[in-house]
């Protein structure tokens, strides 16, 4: 990222380039700060602590699970982060014992301890097949996790996962919501990968959505001045044509 390391340099560079190269720094310290909010998947030694409904879940042993429904283990209990066993069957793609557990619940929508619901979690993992029957179950792709102000679609894109953002789309996730640290789905997809072609895809996907390519972030930078200054060529190629500044 030679531009903003050049900042440190002002003497060298223009007025108008100095003004760039400081609201692209504001930028990546925003986007290096929405990284510290994300889903906590559950670590090894919680799954190896887990008993019960959550052991089962993550397992997706269905049978166990409907044994232990039927003898009135409560399918909504929370772990010490919040999750249900909806949640722990979300982050192991235990697509089987997702539907069980949803169907126990009557709240596929359900969130944890900052938010998230499985839509959210699904789109986390870049797992299409995991967030389909997310959706599936009833879910709303719209949800807006409290926390960060983050969306599955954004979640989606900053994994550079086009299957998931067609998903989304195709239910009607909001293509152009801000996040707390600033960024929508299409900045996302610039800044979340190293510009390589799965997030490429992502950001044509975006594009031909409809998404703003010209909204730019809290600090003032636009997707295309991220794209430029990060070095990535065919993004910015993609914005350019569709007529970003």
């Amino acid at each position: 990222m030679a531009e903003p390391m050049q900042c440190t340099r002002p003497r060298v560079l223009p007025g108008g380039t100095r003004a760039l190269c400081a609201r692209l720094l504001v930028a990546i310290g925003v986007a290096a700060c929405s990284a510290s909010f994300a889903q906590v998947p559950p670590s090894a030694a919680e799954y190896a602590q887990y008993t019960g409904l959550f052991a089962a879940a993550a397992r997706n042993d269905t049978t166990k699970i409907a044994k232990l429904l039927r003898a009135g283990e409560y399918a909504g209990m929370r772990d010490g982060h919040g999750r249900t066993p909806l949640h722990v069957a979300t982050y192991r793609k235990a697509q089987d014992a997702m539907r069980v557990l949803a169907r126990a619940t009557h709240d596929p929508n359900v969130l944890d301890m900052d938010g998230y619901d499985i839509v959210a979690i699904a789109a986390s993992l870049g797992d299409v097949d995991t967030l389909r029957v997310a959706l599936a179950l009833g879910c709303s792709p719209r949800h807006v996790a409290e926390s960060d102000g983050s969306t599955a679609l954004i979640a989606a894109a900053r994994r550079g996962s086009e299957l998931s953002v067609r998903a989304l789309l195709r239910a009607g996730a909001p293509v152009d919501h801000l996040d707390k640290a600033g960024q929508t789905a299409l900045i996302a997809a610039i800044t979340g990968g190293d510009g390589g072609r799965r997030h490429i895809n992502t950001l044509r996907t975006l594009v031909a959505a409809g998404a703003s390519v010209n909204l730019a972030d809290r600090s003032g930078a636009s997707p295309l001045a991220l794209a430029r200054a990060r070095g990535y060529g065919e993004m910015a190629a993609v914005l350019e044509r569709a007529a970003a500044k």
